[in-house]
């Protein structure tokens, strides 16, 4: 039976993010930092902590910035002594450096999500996968997901969540505000969190050369076919898909109350 540590995982990091151009217009949306981090390093350590080592990348808008950050990865972490006449690099201690594989797939600058997932299944191990988007943090329990997908027997497993309230939440007695909630989760209605589990044969309905969405090409067919399961997680969930999302993970992160902090809570700094 797998467990999560046995699965790869895939990244999708080729959006243009484009609600938040104000950070994209020259780095791509995964590498929007949380905390001095990316946001895509705070996501693989969620992943990680749950035992995911191997992480598949698919990349395309500026995927050279995330290239370059996982090739040096390794010296960001430590001391170095470099000689200018040669250009030689050494490392002066060992550093603590995650243990992790990351593939870097190309899969173009214009290819859509389903198409992405599509192109990098010939780099997974086994026949089931962990997915998730670039740009969301939670703190959901990815081994209670996995067995859920395998109770499921389905194709595909989607995360379930309830999505912050655009506006701040009012409690209201006698004229007076009571209490006062920032943007809180809705307790009502749930949208696609990502978080998925999938089955490569879920993609059997992609043809190689197919350049589709994953949620139409994909997800609404599974569904039509019965295939597709859904996990309701009631914990925390919050996609970074404007600046003021930004600067309130940011703000959770530096004040020690970031919810997907799972993998060190007594450490919250980057």
């Amino acid at each position: 039976m797998n467990a999560a540590k046995d699965l790869d995982v895939v990244l999708l990091c080729g959006g243009l993010g484009t609600r938040l151009r104000e950070e994209t217009e020259f780095k791509p949306k995964p590498m929007v930092e949380i905390g001095g981090r990316p946001i895509m390093w705070h996501i693989m350590k969620h992943f990680n902590h749950f035992g995911a080592k191997r992480f598949v990348l698919a990349l395309g808008y500026r995927g050279d910035m995330i290239r370059d950050y996982f090739v040096n990865y390794h010296l960001r972490s430590r001391d170095l002594e470099v000689d200018l006449s040669s250009g030689a690099v050494s490392a002066l201690n060992n550093g603590a450096c995650d243990e992790w594989q990351v593939v870097l797939a190309e899969t173009g600058s214009e290819s859509l999500t389903g198409a992405r997932i599509r192109r990098v299944l010939k780099y997974l191990r086994g026949s089931r996968f962990f997915a998730t988007y670039g740009d969301g943090v939670s703190n959901v329990n990815l081994d209670k997901l996995l067995a859920f997908h395998k109770s499921a027997g389905r194709l595909a497993t989607v995360t379930a969540v309830h999505p912050s309230s655009r506006f701040g939440e009012l409690a209201i007695a006698d004229g007076l505000v009571k209490n006062f909630r920032e943007k809180p989760q809705v307790a009502e209605g749930w949208i696609n969190g990502g978080f998925f589990v999938f089955e490569k044969a879920a993609f059997d309905r992609l043809r190689p050369n197919d350049n589709l969405p994953l949620e139409t090409a994909v997800l609404e067919t599974l569904a039509a076919e019965g295939q597709l399961a859904v996990y309701q997680h009631h914990g925390f969930w919050q996609c970074m898909d404007t600046v003021r999302e930004m600067q309130l993970l940011n703000e959770m992160w530096q004040e020690g109350r970031a919810p997907w902090h799972l993998w060190a809570p007594q450490r919250l700094t980057a």
